[in-house]
């Protein structure tokens, strides 16, 4: 006896061991699985960390009382979780507190996990939910399969972290063949380790009708095992070999990425409201390794030639004398009224991914350290095409090389951006083709409603230049023969604006305009011609020192077979005089123009159809029911957590929205409020209707405002009369007019002054909305708080107007978080 007790003891010990180490190592490779998508090999050693730490914390509690273990391996996690985060914010160089980055990961993990680029840079907000959700897997694990002597079950979580890992991975990585098999295997060692029986019972113990009973049993339970497997065998088999060749689902399809403001969407309304302020400071820029340009082909105007003034250069980005180009956005989809940048960004590390560059090009590294003065919105200006930032938090667009910083910019920002400039070679443009189909068509779409006139321009300039290049250096050469730039002309490139730049007389301001008209009708030309363009607005800077607003500008570029975008210069020089339209453009077609190419279609992607999960097996036993008692409290402190951080963040968005930013952003905030609401009551907008026709629906809606009065002189109604030469909507067609220079009277009905009159005060902010689309300075502070207030009480009013069930969910409904603007 004495010599038996000990060796029990052993063999006890040596069959516990096993166990926790199999599932420290499932979930390791649960972490192998998800860094395939990460950059290095960090995350899989803090997943591999959290899986000991929580296995080995509920090892050495096992003759502690259950409810004792979760509150110790809580604590553990917290000081592990910090000790991470720490070493992430090291290594991905991230400056502030412990506190700010553990706030910061905690409030925007699994969104920034979902929507960053990828390899996914291992910081702190996208390793923190991998490391949590490997600690918890480990601590239900090791409870359930160390303290309640069920192994199987055991095994849950950590393949619950498995599939999770897998599917997070999605179609962003190969197949996981490899940890899979491996998975498997420790399951199966784990389970044959703790299979057998003791030597204390054996069946040579029992009486011979007992060992024979026992021995039937197993025979027929083992039998009717093995034939539900064999049968759950045939039945998914076919299923699962189907799925073999079929692309995974990528699960960040469903998560929004970062988005840009209102503001950002479309700068190009920006310049000429920069051309009012020259002198305005928005950046200061240090460049290093710009080298200078090299000079322009013979073969007619070169391609991305600098600003109004420089003279041509030969390569993306770059000017005359070594002047180079900040690109600000990229602007590639136009409906007939507005360019839109229509980017995806994501959420994106230091060292960003490469761009294979055109054969034959010329790479230059330019280094720039650029600190925001007075620049505004998300957009980040930077050489194109950057490689790596330091010092701020960037999204990024790979398909137009561009930054935003999720967060705003904010005055005194200071970053550095390491770029690759391309240079294409000039000789090949002349022979240089341009390419078509299903790749290209967001580029090439034509708007429906060109006027006449354009179409006849554009087929008058294909018909006399055959080749690509030549076409588009037609287009270029025109625009800067007959037109002249101007600081003062205003806003607007929706096809009526470009017909009257165009056409209309020189005497009522035709044929004058900013960067923003000649870049925005080069761009509509050459579509009509059958060139991919697209419009990118920046700066010009001449290596270091001030940008100021007269260095913005914008220029439109054309894709070519093998050398990518290239940029033109459609600008005229300082001292040329252009010419009269009417000498080079014929008023009516010799021949009747070419028939369009269909538009090509896009057919929709088909979302596929939801796969119910598989049934749990409910086990018996107390263990088990205290789990499962405790898992239902935690997940009501979770979903009573979740409700309060909805209902935080709602109210932290309407504070920034109508507290934060310059007063057109404040104006614009409050208009998303309004419509935010609309579609929170179930009466959404569709995005076909002005901002006044909305007014006009929210209005009815309600029904009544305390104070409203019938518009007209003498009635207190609120009015609203657009400055001297800026831009606004027409309420009925969406299109973008111009409102009458100062002194002006525009004759309404009865030879009066027309006004737009607001017949309540959401119809006010309406106008004040229809303003600072297109004067961005043109408000004040006072109008920006009167535009906070309205739709405060519109939007209080509203909600009281609602069944009880709505008012309850409405202010922690997810949708004004992620709709988007």
């Amino acid at each position: 006896m004495g010599r038996g007790a000990p060796v029990v003891t052993v063999r006890r010990v040596l069959r516990a061991v096993p166990l926790p180490l199999v599932l420290v190592a499932m979930i390791g490779l649960a972490g192998v699985v998800l860094g395939r998508v990460y950059a290095g090999d960090l995350l899989i050693r803090l997943v591999v960390g959290a899986a000991v730490g929580s296995v080995l914390v509920s090892v050495a509690a096992r003759r502690l009382r259950s409810w004792l273990v979760a509150p110790l391996s809580v604590l553990a996690l917290a000081g592990y979780t910090a000790v991470a985060l720490r070493v992430a914010a090291q290594r991905a160089e991230l400056p502030g507190g412990l506190g700010r980055i553990v706030v910061d990961a905690a409030g925007n993990g699994v969104a920034r996990l979902l929507t960053a680029m990828i390899p996914v840079e291992p910081s702190p907000d996208t390793v923190l939910v991998p490391l949590v959700a490997a600690w918890l897997a480990g601590l239900a694990g090791a409870e359930v399969a160390l303290r309640a002597g069920r192994a199987l079950l055991g095994y849950l979580p950590p393949t619950l972290l498995f599939v999770g890992a897998v599917y997070v991975v999605g179609p962003n990585a190969g197949p996981a063949l490899w940890p899979t098999l491996a998975f498997a295997a420790l399951a199966a060692l784990g389970l044959a380790v703790t299979g057998g029986t003791t030597p204390a019972q054996t069946d040579d113990d029992l009486p011979a009708g007992t060992r024979a009973a026992l021995r039937t049993t197993r025979t027929v339970t083992t039998a009717a095992g093995l034939a539900v497997v064999v049968g759950l065998v045939a039945l998914l088999a076919p299923v699962v070999a189907g799925q073999v060749d079929d692309r995974p689902v990528d699960p960040r399809r469903y998560v929004e990425p970062p988005q840009v403001e209102t503001l950002d969407e479309n700068p190009l309304i920006r310049i000429s409201g920069w051309a009012l302020h020259p002198e305005r400071k928005l950046l200061d820029v240090s460049v290093d390794g710009a080298a200078p340009a090299a000079s322009a082909t013979a073969a007619g105007p070169a391609p991305d030639a600098g600003p109004p003034g420089s003279d041509s250069g030969s390569g993306p980005d770059s000017g005359s004398g070594g002047e180079v180009r900040l690109r600000l956005a990229v602007l590639s989809d136009y409906d007939g009224v507005t360019w839109r940048v229509g980017a995806t960004y994501r959420n994106a590390g230091r060292v960003l991914p490469a761009v294979e560059p055109a054969a034959g090009s010329r790479l230059d590294t330019v280094r720039q350290e650029i600190t925001v003065a007075d620049l505004s919105g998300r957009l980040l200006p930077a050489v194109a095409t950057p490689r790596e930032v330091g010092g701020a938090r960037v999204a990024y667009d790979p398909t137009t090389g561009t930054l935003i910083r999720p967060e705003g910019l904010t005055p005194g920002l200071r970053y550095t951006v390491t770029s690759v400039r391309e240079r294409p070679d000039l000789n090949l443009l002349a022979t240089a083709d341009v390419p078509a189909g299903g790749e290209v068509a967001r580029v090439l779409r034509v708007a429906d409603g060109v006027p006449d006139p354009m179409r006849r321009l554009a087929a008058q300039l294909a018909e006399e230049n055959g080749a690509p290049y030549a076409r588009a250096a037609a287009i270029e050469q025109f625009l800067a023969e007959h037109y002249r730039v101007v600081a003062d002309a205003p806003s607007g490139h929706a096809y009526p604006n470009l017909n009257f730049f165009l056409f209309g007389p020189r005497n009522a301001g035709g044929q004058r305009g900013t960067s923003e008209q000649f870049a925005a009708a080069f761009a509509v030309l050459g579509r009509l011609t059958g060139l991919p363009t697209r419009v990118v607005v920046g700066f010009s800077t001449p290596g270091s020192g001030p940008v100021r607003a007269a260095d913005a500008f914008a220029w439109p570029e054309v894709f070519f077979d093998g050398l990518g975008w290239v940029a033109f210069d459609p600008l005229p020089r300082p001292d040329d005089e252009p010419r009269p339209v009417e000498e080079d453009f014929r008023p009516t077609p010799e021949d009747p123009p070419p028939s369009e190419a269909p538009e090509p279609t896009v057919e929709p992607s088909v979302t596929p159809p939801a796969v119910a999960a598989p049934p749990r097996r409910e086990s018996t036993g107390t263990p088990v029911a205290v789990l499962v008692g405790g898992g239902s409290g935690a997940l009501l402190l979770l979903v009573a957590a979740v409700l309060a951080a909805l209902a935080a963040a709602r109210r932290t968005l309407t504070r920034r929205r109508l507290d934060r930013g310059d007063p057109a952003q404040r104006i614009a905030g409050a208009w998303r409020e309004v419509t935010d609401a609309l579609r929170l009551a179930g009466q959404p907008v569709g995005g076909d209707l002005s901002a006044t026709e909305v007014a006009v629906h929210a209005h009815r809606l309600v029904g009544r405002w305390d104070g409203a009065t019938p518009s007209g002189p003498g009635t207190g109604a609120a009015t609203y009369e657009p400055e001297a030469g800026a831009a606004t909507f027409e309420p009925r067609t969406g299109a973008a007019v111009s409102a009458p220079a100062a002194g002006a009277v525009d004759p309404g009905p009865g030879g009066g002054t027309t006004v737009v009159t607001a017949a309540s005060p959401v119809e006010e902010l309406a106008a004040l909305v229809n303003r600072v689309t297109f004067a961005p300075d043109g408000a004040d502070d006072g109008e920006a708080t009167h535009a906070g207030r309205i739709a405060t009480d519109y939007v209080r009013e509203l909600r009281a107007a609602q069944p009880r069930w709505r008012r309850v969910l409405w202010s922690v409904h997810p949708g004004p978080l992620r709709w988007r603007r």
